[in-house]
């Protein structure tokens, strides 16, 4: 239901939260490596093909010049959930946020904080459970326990003695 792409194996260990957070909500997914500049022939096929294989989101993660999700986006009409990856070859991941994050009018690409995967499966899970009661419930339930964590942290800092001067 989710496609899940990234420019290269390095930035699996990034992508591999939304992966994680769509399996907690009960959404399928896919994941490969598809390369904007490596394998263009590759993301066309990919994007132009995702709707009929029975995606609903991509989320594409890059690092560097970052150009994965913006081609993507102007090749399909499904949400592109773009992910910019802090890799070795960036300029400490703002030539990934800003390739990601400046899109022509017409282009749209969700942009997530660097190294935001996590939050981009929540994103797809959200599109998805717009229409998904199931999916809807989860993150309902998901949401509830992220309330009930905060509570927690809050009851540890009432119990906490306070410091005074």
């Amino acid at each position: 239901m989710v496609g899940i792409i990234m420019g290269s194996l390095s930035d699996r260990k990034v992508m591999q939260e939304a992966a994680d957070m769509l399996t907690t909500l009960g959404v399928a997914w896919e994941m490969d490596i598809v390369s904007a500049h490596r394998t263009p022939e590759k993301m066309v096929e990919y994007a132009k093909t995702a709707r009929d294989r029975g995606l609903r989101v991509i989320i594409a993660g890059a690092g560097g010049a970052a150009h994965l999700p913006g081609m993507v986006a102007s090749l399909t009409t499904l949400p592109v959930i773009g992910v910019p990856v802090k890799s070795s070859n960036s300029i400490d991941g703002w030539d990934s946020v800003l390739s990601i994050l400046q899109m022509p009018a017409g282009v749209p690409v969700a942009t997530m904080a660097l190294d935001g995967a996590r939050n981009a499966g929540i994103l797809a899970a959200q599109i998805i459970g717009s229409a998904d009661e199931r999916v809807s419930q989860k993150l309902t339930q998901f949401k509830e326990e992220l309330k009930e964590k905060v509570a927690e942290m809050s009851r540890q800092l009432t119990i906490a003695p306070a410091a005074r001067p």
